[in-house]
């Protein structure tokens, strides 16, 4: 561990005693208000603290067993010692890996609803297919935990699958899981209609998007041109007397959001709103981190076989995360939403597990 590290968590150690401290003295203990806001600066760091404190335990136990390695020539005490070092080193390693996950920021988004867009990409059909094959993984994973999902707007293939779909995924924690998803998805599998046998790529697109609020985005009316036209996707079949479904484009910035799964206009709108502002909050994060020009195209890319996050091999049923290196099997139930490992490596790797 850097001194600098150490340094800060020393720091905060002696924080949280002090404030321990506090708490036990009668005037705080007796001042309902002062004691519960010093119990929640003390809850704040504990967590980190008792790591800090596992840390140091085992980085002793490994430094102890060092020093016995050095003054024993004993065969088999050499062999205990250096097992004994081995592992309090590893455990050492691991509890370090934690705790920076402890103290990096938690995005404040993480707790909110997404909306998910999936587009076929490379591949004609059989991306369409291959998009459809991802809209059931996500709704699968989502009644694995718990959540809600609907469909807002679809162009459906006419031989199977979508062009394009959007849809909604509600639930405690639904962006922090799934905003590691963004990016090219990978096919690769004999098409149906390949009487060769021949393994085909394809790909699609996916974008998750953060639910945002109004308050967080300002748009005057006149920014927006609204359209309607006749439902013909999710609903559409009761509603296809009238124009019910609702195409927003917000003018500055040249972006179009739709939605046709509400029997109503004017619930249509509303649902476009939202989508509309989580793709300008998305906008103006990427603008404020002065990292992205576009923020969906950043977001996913072209859709072009060569950049991809992750491949679905369904010959050896196996899926593939290239941005961590993980493999794993088993590709018919991971389509069936069993993605946890994945999504939990992913959320591991960029300290969003803390």
């Amino acid at each position: 561990m850097d001194d600098g590290l150490r340094e800060r968590l020393e720091q905060m150690r002696a924080d949280h005693r002090s404030l321990m401290d506090e708490l036990a003295t009668p005037e705080v203990a007796s001042d309902h208000e002062r004691y519960t806001e010093i119990a929640k600066r003390a809850s704040e760091s504990e967590g980190v603290v008792r790591v800090y404190e596992e840390y140091l335990a085992a980085a002793h136990e490994a430094g102890e067993a060092q020093e016995l390695l050095r003054g024993t020539s004993d065969a088999d005490e050499r062999a205990f010692y250096e097992t004994t070092a081995k592992e309090a080193e590893a455990t050492a390693g691991s509890l370090e890996e934690r705790i920076r996950d402890l103290l990096t920021p938690r995005d404040p988004r993480d707790d909110r609803n997404v909306i998910v867009e999936i587009r076929a990409g490379a591949g004609g059909d059989e991306a369409a297919l291959f998009a459809g094959d991802l809209l059931r993984m996500y709704q699968r994973y989502a009644e694995r935990q718990g959540w809600r999902h609907e469909i807002l707007d679809a162009s459906d293939n006419p031989v199977g699958g979508f062009r394009e779909v959007v849809f909604e995924i509600r639930g405690k924690g639904a962006f922090s899981k799934l905003k590691h998803e963004s990016g090219v998805h990978r096919v690769q599998r004999v098409p149906v209609t390949e009487s060769a046998g021949r393994i085909h790529t394809s790909t699609a697109t996916v974008a998750v998007l953060a639910e945002a609020d109004e308050v967080e985005v300002a748009i005057a009316p006149d920014e927006l041109k609204v359209d309607t036209y006749r439902s013909s996707g999710p609903g559409g079949q009761h509603v296809n007397t009238t124009d019910s479904a609702v195409r927003i484009t917000h003018l500055p910035s040249g972006i179009a959001v739709a939605c046709q799964s509400e029997r109503s206009q004017r619930q249509n709108r509303e649902r476009a709103m939202k989508i509309l502002l989580a793709k300008l909050q998305e906008l103006a994060d990427a603008e404020a981190q002065a990292a992205l020009a576009e923020s969906r195209r950043s977001q996913v890319g072209t859709g072009d076989r060569s950049e991809k996050i992750r491949t679905y091999n369904f010959p050896q049923s196996r899926i593939t995360d290239h941005r961590i290196k993980v493999s794993i099997h088993g590709l018919d139930q991971a389509l069936d939403g069993d993605i946890d490992d994945l999504i939990e490596a992913l959320r591991h790797r960029n300290g969003d597990d803390g």
